[in-house]
């Protein structure tokens, strides 16, 4: 078993997974299905390609840098409509984010090679958000998303250094990672199913929050109110 490291890092990204009608939500983290998808673009597979190898990874991600939200009033109108159509899609600004997929040696070094040589061009969660040229954070043998993430040797802190100078000296990453068996988790429904266009189907799955990965941070500076390092971290 390997496990292969991503870094979720640029100018935008959006990962909504209960967006509706006129408001395309950001989500506050990537999503299993938002992954997934730029791993099954990587690989050249089709919208109506078979997902299950993929779905069965297991998924983690770490908040490096939480980002700010921006939200965009946007309109389109189609060839010979009266009416434009309006919606406000949101997206978070600036945040890095360091997400972890586990499974079989022999898959996981296949999605390595795509993401280092994309078959289709690879997106943050929707096509205004380009992915980084340094997604590809290498692969480490194991199976446990979770350790890995906590290793800041192995999968090191993707925040900027304005960031840092703005954080404490030491820092709290959250964490969150697909439910094992036996534990009771938050439910999402952004388990892939289908990309197909013509019927998304998408399945629910439970998602654990361990303690978060503490960090020191030599660029911080102290603060005394820790009511706002804790929302602010949050």
């Amino acid at each position: 078993m390997s496990v292969l490291i991503l870094r979720l890092k640029g100018a935008q990204q959006s990962w909504g997974t209960s967006s509706r009608y006129r408001t395309r939500e950001a989500g506050t983290e990537p999503s299993k299905s938002g992954v997934l998808g730029l791993l099954a673009a990587a690989q050249g597979r089709g919208r109506d390609a078979e997902l299950t190898d993929l779905v069965d990874l297991e998924f983690g991600v770490r908040t490096d840098q939480p980002g700010r939200l921006l939200v965009d009033y946007h309109t389109a109108r189609r060839p010979g409509a009266k009416n434009s159509a309006l919606s406000s899609r949101h997206y978070l600004v600036d945040a890095a984010y360091t997400a972890a997929v586990s499974g079989p040696d022999e898959l996981i070094e296949g999605l390595a090679e795509a993401i280092d040589s994309p078959r289709f061009p690879l997106y943050l969660g929707r096509r205004a958000c380009p992915a980084p040229v340094d997604l590809l954070g290498g692969v480490e043998a194991g199976d446990d998303v979770e350790a890995l993430l906590r290793d800041v040797v192995v999968a090191p802190w993707l925040a900027s250094d304005w960031y840092r100078e703005k954080a404490t000296k030491t820092v709290h990453l959250p964490l969150a990672r697909d439910a094992r068996p036996g534990e009771v988790g938050e439910t999402t429904q952004d388990v892939p199913l289908s990309f197909d266009p013509r019927h998304r189907l998408y399945d629910a799955r439970a998602v654990v929050r361990p303690e978060p990965v503490v960090v020191e941070n030599p660029l911080g500076s102290e603060t005394e109110d820790l009511f706002f390092q804790t929302v602010k971290e949050g």
